[in-house]
């Protein structure tokens, strides 16, 4: 019902900064709450940071203070500005979508609306 595309990964170096979109279609975008979630080689998805609908923002601890989530209703995009990038930072980033908590923090790739993420590289 709903289609997520992200865009904006790349490769940096460690410091550097990157801007990550996500464009939405398909359904009603304003009353869903969006996250980003990351999945490093080896590693299960991990919660990023997730915004709601009336613009709450929450954040995992290791990306607080360089991190930032936005969303702009009017063009139903969101964003994830990435500052002081750190190698350990490096992962395939993934968009959601969701209507409940539930469905929003979970990690299970099978569960709510994905983007089919964006890749990001930070060297040292």
């Amino acid at each position: 019902q709903v289609q997520l595309v992200e865009s904006g990964g790349g490769l940096v170096q460690t410091g550097g900064s990157l801007r990550l979109s996500c464009a939405a279609s398909g359904r009603t975008f304003s009353n869903y709450d969006m996250a980003w979630f990351r999945q490093a080689p080896g590693r299960e998805r991990e919660f990023v940071a997730r915004i709601s609908w009336t613009g709450n923002t929450y954040y995992a601890e290791p990306v607080e203070g360089r991190f930032t989530i936005t969303r702009d209703n009017a063009k139903n995009t969101v964003y994830l500005q990435m500052n002081m990038l750190r190698p350990e930072d490096t992962a395939v980033y993934y968009c959601k979508a969701a209507q409940s908590a539930y469905t929003l923090m979970s990690q299970n790739p099978q569960i709510g609306y994905w983007g089919q993420g964006t890749q990001v590289t930070v060297s040292s």
